[in-house]
């Protein structure tokens, strides 16, 4: 999220969602407490989506946080369907520039891997957004059981592209977990700030990922 993927506002999707279930509006700012709350409970507990059945667990649990925001029959709605009505609120896509430049990455030789706090789902995302297919790996948080800024997800990725830290780069749209994390791990960083965030002096920075065509001759 913020470096390969992002998605549309997921707050009008959801009450739209809600009021197609239910037939009442629970309002733009019930709908807007109701995203954020799902959003603080998954970045909270997301290292529980190891597997298919943490992950139904995870988003059970994350849609309950939903909840409390919400008035009227959307309160009232069982957890299965209001699992569904947040599901259907997240969608996901790809930045534009993003499949060229995996695409010329690779064809200049990089190996290429994500490394992401996530849930065991990222690879369903990658697939389903036709990224996979230009990656040499993924490692999703959940799964290896150490996030980002922790130097052994990136040891891992290390190990799935073949690479010494000291030949690897790293680009990531966050200081603590992707620039220090980065730097902790030997890696070279590199902050992808679309919204003109500051790098840290030493830190390249690019506001899009076509940007590293241009550093990693």
């Amino acid at each position: 999220m913020g470096t390969l993927l992002t998605f549309e506002p997921p707050a009008p999707r959801l009450r739209a969602a809600l009021r197609a279930r239910t037939g009442a509006d629970v309002g733009e700012a019930a709908a807007a407490r109701a995203i954020r709350a799902e959003i603080a409970h998954y970045r909270a507990h997301l290292h529980l989506g190891a597997d298919a059945d943490g992950l139904a667990e995870l988003r059970q649990a994350a849609a309950e946080a939903m909840r409390p925001e919400l008035g009227g029959a959307a309160a009232g709605l069982p957890g299965d369907a209001l699992v569904e009505v947040l599901l259907d609120a997240l969608r996901f896509h790809a930045y534009p520039e993003v499949p060229s430049t995996l695409r010329e990455l690779r064809r200049r030789g990089f190996r290429l891997v994500v490394v992401s706090n996530w849930d065991v789902s990222l690879h369903e995302r990658l697939d389903e957004l036709a990224l996979a297919p230009l990656l040499d790996g993924a490692v999703a948080s959940a799964e290896l059981g150490a996030a980002k800024p922790d130097p052994a997800i990136f040891g891992h990725a290390l190990a799935l592209a073949g690479s010494a830290p000291e030949l690897a780069w790293h680009a990531g749209d966050s200081l603590e977990a992707d620039v220090a994390g980065a730097r902790a791990a030997g890696v070279t960083p590199v902050l992808v700030a679309r919204h003109g965030e500051p790098a840290p002096p030493g830190v390249a920075v690019v506001s899009a990922l076509d940007g590293l065509l241009s550093l990693v001759e």
